[in-house]
C-alpha cells in the first residue's frame, strides 16, 4: 500500500441528534468536534439526525422526517399541482 494515501481509520463517536444516545465505533469520517468517551479519552464526534436507536424499523415506530426540504426541493422540480391546475384553468377559459 502506497503511504499518505488512505483516510485515518480511528474511533469516532456517533450522537443521535433526535434522542441524543451516542455509541463509538471505528470511522473514517472526517468531523471538527470532539467529545470525551466514558473511558475518559477524547474522540472525534459525528452527529447524525438517524441511528438505530430512533430508526423506525429499529423501533417500530413511523416518524416523518423532512431533511433538507424535501417537499420544497419536489415542488421546485416538478412544480406543485396547484399551480399546474391552476394553470390548466386559466389556458382552458
Amino acid at each position: 500500500m502506497q503511504a499518505g494515501i488512505h483516510p485515518d481509520y480511528r474511533y469516532v463517536v456517533f450522537q443521535d441528534t433526535s434522542s441524543g444516545d451516542k455509541f463509538i465505533t471505528r470511522s473514517t469520517i472526517e468531523t471538527d468536534e470532539t467529545i470525551t468517551w466514558e473511558d475518559g479519552t477524547e474522540y472525534p464526534l459525528a452527529k447524525v439526525e438517524i441511528s438505530a436507536f430512533t430508526h423506525p424499523f429499529f423501533t417500530g415506530q413511523m416518524k416523518i422526517v423532512d431533511t433538507a426540504g424535501r417537499v420544497e426541493r419536489f415542488e421546485r422540480r416538478y412544480g406543485s399541482r396547484k399551480k399546474k391546475a391552476a394553470a390548466t384553468d386559466e389556458a382552458d377559459s
